[in-house]
């Protein structure tokens, strides 16, 4: 008599094998390959990044900013803050998911940024202030990995003010 399998049964027998045959796994930083921007360029982002087969790859959500003071007007520049008040709000948050998640800043392959154009900027986006925040996490002594990053000017984002959201891929 042949019995059929539960398709969740086949899914973990199918996943026990791959992993026992070394299908799957986790990466650490060291296994992936950040191709630099090159000719010298310091700019502190990877021309590409290289994951090898089989590694797990996180896909996390975007991330806004905390009000920089909740008790300012919403909306307003003194309620969010500037571009770098934002970005360093929002990648204090980004780290704090990533904890949860047993990974961190040097896991990150990819990033996209959203920029809202800054009106105190004549509309365009705070690229420097940006910046300024992104150092302080990639391509630090401590942390030197770069992802490979577009940064891009949307004309806005979920609540009025927010000029910063973060979106990250990682590999572990």
């Amino acid at each position: 008599m042949i019995r059929l399998l539960s398709s969740a049964l086949l899914v973990r027998v199918v996943a026990g094998c791959a992993l026992a045959a070394g299908l799957v796994g986790s990466a650490s930083a060291a296994d992936v390959i950040r191709h630099s921007l090159g000719a010298g360029n310091t700019f502190p982002i990877a021309r590409a990044v290289e994951v090898p087969a089989g590694k797990t790859i996180i896909f996390h959500s975007g991330i806004t900013p905390a009000p920089a003071d909740p008790k300012a007007t919403t909306g307003t520049p003194e309620y969010w803050g500037d571009t770098k008040t934002q970005a360093l709000s929002a990648f204090g948050r980004i780290k704090d998911s990533l904890d949860s998640l047993g990974v961190g800043f040097k896991d990150v392959v990819a990033m996209t940024v959203y920029l809202v154009g800054d009106p105190a900027k004549g509309g365009r986006m705070d690229f420097e202030g940006f910046m300024a925040a992104y150092t302080q996490f990639f391509g630090t002594k401590e942390q030197p990995n770069l992802p490979a990053r577009s940064t891009v000017q949307v004309a806005g984002l979920v609540q009025p003010g927010m000029l910063v959201e973060i979106e990250v891929q990682l590999v572990k």
